[in-house]
C-alpha cells in the first residue's frame, strides 16, 4: 500500500515546491512607474558634453541654446549659429563623437577644437518670444526695446560667463537666414565677438535676395513663408494639385491670388510684403547694407557666397562693397566660390555640369576659413595672409586671390548687331521684336517644374540655356568664334533700351559661354550654353524703385541694371551670347504688361500680350556693358 501512495506524495511535493518557487519576493514587485523620475545616460564613452540651455534675454524671454563641449576643453573659443531652422538638427543626440553630432560643415571644426554653439532665435522651435521674419533692428519698424543685435549681445554675454571651458571669445557663422543673424549681431557687437563669417546672408531682399529681384517677386518664396511662419516649429509647404509647379502657378493666375487660395492672409509676413511691393520705407529700412554703413563694425568679417546662388547672390558682395566704400576693407574680406546657395557648407566637387579638382567647399574650410577664425580666436596666425580677395575662376578651376575688386573700372560696351550678333562695335540702327504672352510665359526650368527638386532647383542657374534659346519670345544674340580670351572681373551691367505696346513689363538678361560643339575632355559640354551672370528687372521701376510708373506705350526707353559678379575668362573656340527675354516662370511672378497699382492683385484682364522691340545701334544702342580686363589682376 505504501507502494501505491509514493507516486501521490510526489506529486504533491512538487506542487507544493512549484507553488513557493512562484511567490514574489520583493524584487518582483512592482511598485511604480518603470520610467525613472530623471535619467542620466553614462556620458563615459562620449568625447564631448552636450549641455541645453536656456539663455535670458534682456527682455526676460529665454532662447534654447545647445553647446557641445569636447571632453577636457580648456580654453577654447566658441563659434555661435544662430537660427530658425532648429538647433536641436544642428547637434543631434546619441553619436559618440563630436564630430559625428554636428552637420558635415562643422566637423572640421570640431576636429580643430572648438565648442560649437547653436541657438533657436526669438520664437522658433524651442526658443520662448513671438518670431517675425526677419525681425527689423529697434527703430521704426520695430519698437520694442530687444532684437536680433541685442538677442546676439546677451546670449555672447551669458556665454562668455558660463562657459567655463572656453577662452572668452567667439566667432559667429551662418548661411542664408544664419548669416542674416551673423550682420545683425555686427550691428553692434559684443567685445568678445571677435571675427564673423555671413554665408550668402540676407541683406536685401527687394533688391536681390531671396523676396524679390528689382522688384519681380520670386513664387518660390511662398512655400518658405508657410513653411517658417504657420507654425513655432517647422511647417509644410502647400499642397499642390498636381506634380507641376508651371502649369500650378499659371492656373492660380497671380502670386496674391495663390496665397488668398492657400489662408496666407493668416500669416503677417505676407500680409506685410504684399502691402509693399515697391521699394519703400519697409524694404529701405531693413536693407543691411545701409545699417551696416550707419554704423559699420571693426570686427575682422568674411563676406561668402556662391557664384551661382540661387537664393542669395546679391547679399555678400553688396555689403561687402558698401563697407569698402566707408574706408572699411581692412578688416572686410570677400570670398565668392564655385557653390549654390549654402554649398559652402556641403559636398562641392562639382556644379551642375562643372567639375572641379577636389572638394572646393572643405578643402575652402579647412584651409582658409578655420585659419582666419584662428588668427582671432587662437591667435594662430596662418601660414599666408588672406587676401583682401578670392574669387574662383570657373573657367580655369582655380582660385583667384586679388589686392583690390573689382579687376576694373572701366565697362566696355558689347553691342546687339543685326543678324543675332554681337560685338565690341556700335552697329547701325535697327531693331529686333518678340510677343510676350503672359500665357505662355518663358519657363526658368524645362516644365515640369517642382520647387522641391533639390537637385533641379539649387543647379538652375547654370542649366543649358539651349532649351530657350529658339523660343520666339527670347532673342539670342552671339559673337562670331573667340580667337582670343576675354576676361571678365567685375559685375556686367545690362542696358536695353526698348518700346514696348503695353504699359510695364519685365525685362530678363542673360550672358552666357557658348561651348565649342565638341569638348574632348567633357563630351556633354559640347555646345552648352552656360549662363554665367543673369538677372530680371520689373519695367515699372525704370525710373525709380521706391515710385513706380507706368510706361509709355511705343516709346524706347531705357532699362539699365546691374548683373551679378563674375570671374571668369571666355576662351578662345568659344562663343559669347546674350539672351533677352521677359519673363522666367513660375520663379518670377508674370507681369501682366498693363500697369496696375498693384502686380499681386492684377485681374485677368489685365494679363496682355505686348510686342518688345529691343533697338539696336543710334539713340538706342543695347549692349550689355562688360568688366574687360587685358589681363588677370589676380595676385600671382
Amino acid at each position: 500500500m505504501r507502494n501505491h501512495l509514493l507516486p501521490l506524495l510526489l506529486t504533491t511535493a512538487l506542487a507544493a515546491n512549484a507553488a513557493l518557487a512562484q511567490t514574489p519576493d520583493a524584487s518582483m514587485i512592482q511598485l511604480g512607474s518603470d520610467i525613472p523620475a530623471k535619467w542620466k545616460a553614462p556620458e563615459e564613452a562620449y568625447n564631448y558634453v552636450r549641455r541645453e540651455v536656456m539663455i535670458p534675454m534682456r527682455d526676460g524671454v529665454k532662447l534654447h541654446t545647445v553647446i557641445m563641449v569636447p571632453n577636457g576643453a580648456r580654453e577654447l573659443p566658441m563659434l555661435l549659429e544662430r537660427t530658425p531652422y532648429d538647433a536641436e538638427g544642428f547637434a543631434q543626440k546619441g553619436p559618440l563623437n563630436l564630430r559625428d553630432a554636428v552637420r558635415s560643415a562643422n566637423r572640421e571644426w570640431a576636429d580643430d577644437g572648438y565648442i560649437l554653439v547653436y541657438q533657436d532665435i526669438r520664437g522658433k522651435y524651442g526658443s520662448e518670444g513671438k518670431y517675425v521674419m526677419t525681425r527689423p533692428p529697434i527703430g521704426p519698424l520695430n519698437t520694442t526695446k530687444t532684437d536680433d543685435t541685442t538677442d546676439a549681445w546677451d546670449t555672447i554675454e551669458w556665454l562668455t560667463k558660463n562657459v567655463k571651458e572656453s577662452n572668452q571669445r567667439v566667432g559667429m557663422i551662418g548661411s542664408s537666414y544664419d548669416g542674416w543673424t551673423v550682420t545683425m549681431a555686427l550691428r553692434d557687437p559684443h567685445p568678445a565677438l571677435k571675427v564673423a563669417a555671413p554665408e550668402s546672408p540676407m541683406v536685401d531682399g527687394w533688391m536681390g535676395d531671396d523676396w524679390f529681384h528689382y522688384g519681380a517677386f520670386r513664387q518660390v518664396n511662398l512655400d518658405y513663408f508657410s513653411g517658417q511662419t504657420s507654425k513655432t516649429g517647422k511647417g509644410s509647404t502647400v499642397p499642390r494639385p498636381g506634380a507641376d509647379d508651371y502649369q500650378t502657378f499659371l492656373d492660380a493666375g497671380t502670386a496674391g491670388n495663390w496665397a488668398r487660395q492657400h489662408g496666407f492672409d493668416q500669416l503677417g509676413f505676407w500680409n506685410r510684403l504684399a502691402a509693399h511691393p515697391s521699394y519703400d520705407a519697409f524694404w529701405q529700412l531693413q536693407a543691411v547694407d545701409k545699417m551696416m554703413t550707419a554704423k559699420p563694425s571693426s570686427v575682422p568679417t568674411m563676406w561668402l557666397q556662391g557664384l551661382w546662388d540661387q537664393e542669395d547672390m546679391y547679399g555678400a558682395i553688396t555689403a561687402w562693397e558698401a563697407l569698402k566704400a566707408k574706408g572699411k576693407a581692412g578688416n572686410n574680406h570677400l570670398v565668392m566660390g564655385p557653390w549654390y546657395h549654402s554649398q559652402i557648407n556641403r559636398a562641392a566637387e562639382r556644379l551642375g555640369p562643372l567639375k572641379w579638382n577636389g572638394d572646393t567647399a572643405a578643402d575652402f574650410r579647412r584651409d582658409v576659413l578655420i585659419p582666419f577664425f584662428n588668427t582671432y580666436l587662437k591667435d594662430r596666425k596662418p601660414a599666408e595672409p588672406l587676401a583682401p580677395v578670392m574669387i574662383f575662376n570657373a573657367a580655369n578651376k582655380q582660385w583667384d586671390k586679388f589686392a583690390d575688386w573689382p579687376g576694373t573700372t572701366q565697362l566696355t560696351p558689347l553691342y546687339l548687331q543685326a543678324d543675332s550678333g554681337l560685338a565690341f562695335q556700335a552697329a547701325p540702327a535697327g531693331e529686333d521684336s518678340y510677343v510676350s504672352d503672359p500665357a505662355k510665359p518663358v519657363p526658368f526650368l524645362a516644365p515640369p517644374v517642382s520647387f522641391a527638386d533639390h537637385d533641379r532647383w539649387t543647379t538652375w542657374l547654370l542649366q543649358d540655356q539651349r532649351a530657350v534659346a529658339t523660343r520666339t519670345d527670347v532673342l539670342s544674340y552671339q559673337t562670331p568664334v573667340l580667337t582670343a580670351p576675354v576676361t571678365l572681373q567685375g559685375a556686367p551691367m545690362a542696358d536695353i533700351f526698348a518700346k514696348t505696346t503695353g504699359t510695364d513689363g519685365d525685362f530678363v538678361v542673360k550672358l552666357i559661354d557658348v561651348f565649342p560643339p565638341f569638348v574632348a575632355e567633357q563630351p556633354e559640354m559640347g555646345g552648352y550654353q552656360l549662363a554665367i551672370s543673369q538677372d530680371i528687372f520689373r519695367g515699372r521701376y525704370r525710373q525709380s524703385f521706391e515710385h513706380p510708373t507706368a510706361i509709355p506705350a511705343g516709346v524706347v526707353q531705357e532699362y539699365k541694371f546691374r548683373l551679378p559678379t563674375v570671374n571668369y575668362v571666355f576662351k578662345p573656340g568659344h562663343r559669347i551670347m546674350v539672351q533677352i527675354q521677359s519673363s522666367q516662370f513660375p520663379l518670377y511672378d508674370r507681369n501682366p504688361q498693363t500697369f496696375v497699382p498693384n502686380i499681386f492683385f492684377a485681374k485677368p484682364q489685365d494679363f496682355q500680350k505686348a510686342t518688345i522691340s529691343v533697338q539696336r545701334g543710334a539713340a538706342g544702342a543695347s549692349s550689355v556693358l562688360l568688366p574687360v580686363v587685358p589681363a588677370s589682376t589676380a595676385l600671382k
